[in-house]
């Protein structure tokens, strides 16, 4: 008697937002997890001087669209503060937010339901990814082929203090999309076998920084 075929790993979303300021865009990307294989299914650049609330609207709408049920959101408050990030948390976003502040230090800490982490961090988990063969990118995805430019433009430089510095090779070069694949990726690496737990309900007070914290 043949044995029975195990159902496939259900498929998790993870989606990285790096917001950008007047002269940067604002970049999102989906990467879709089943089991240990990573899957970038979606990337969109905004256009320079998109406000903030009309990026708010459309990952709204995102998020509400199948596949995608509850996905982790790390969503870049770096350049543009916690006012614009509680944007997010106000719109009923139906996803789990993860508040991301990159910094240039060698640990990720949480305070007060704010992630830091170290951009060599995240860099570190992109590169890692394809290294492996864990993470592809699907065929005909729009902007991958800028994904890959901005990837070619960066360089790891080691300063004369020791430490490194990840960055373009021209200021000119921007890098919105690798870093919003990089915290999709690291959230799948860091959230991926965390318990999604429950919505917030009246009353009840979570710890900000728990795995399974819902906004």
């Amino acid at each position: 008697m043949p044995r029975p075929v195990p159902p496939p790993p259900p498929r998790v979303h993870y989606v990285g937002l790096d917001l950008g300021q007047a002269a940067d865009f604002s970049a999102l990307s989906v990467v879709e997890a089943r089991g240990e294989r990573l899957e970038l299914v979606f990337l969109h650049r905004w256009e320079l001087g998109t406000r903030y609330p009309a990026i708010v609207g459309h990952v709204l709408k995102l998020v509400r669209q199948e596949p995608l049920s509850w996905p982790t959101l790390a969503l870049d408050q770096t350049g543009v503060g916690a006012a614009i990030v509680d944007l997010f948390r106000q719109a009923d976003l139906r996803a789990t937010l993860k508040a991301v502040h990159i910094t240039a230090g060698s640990k990720v800490t949480c305070d007060d339901g704010v992630w830091n982490v170290p951009k060599r961090e995240l860099v570190g988990s992109l590169q890692a990814a394809f290294q492996t063969g864990r993470l592809r990118i699907a065929p005909d995805l729009p902007y991958s082929e800028v994904l890959e430019e901005e990837m070619l433009a960066f360089r790891v430089k080691v300063t004369t203090a020791g430490n490194e510095v990840f960055e373009s090779w021209r200021e000119r070069d921007h890098d919105d999309l690798v870093l919003s694949v990089a915290m999709a990726v690291w959230a799948a690496g860091r959230f991926g076998d965390s318990d999604p737990g429950e919505p917030l309900t009246l009353g009840h007070r979570p710890n900000p920084c728990g795995d399974w914290w819902r906004w």
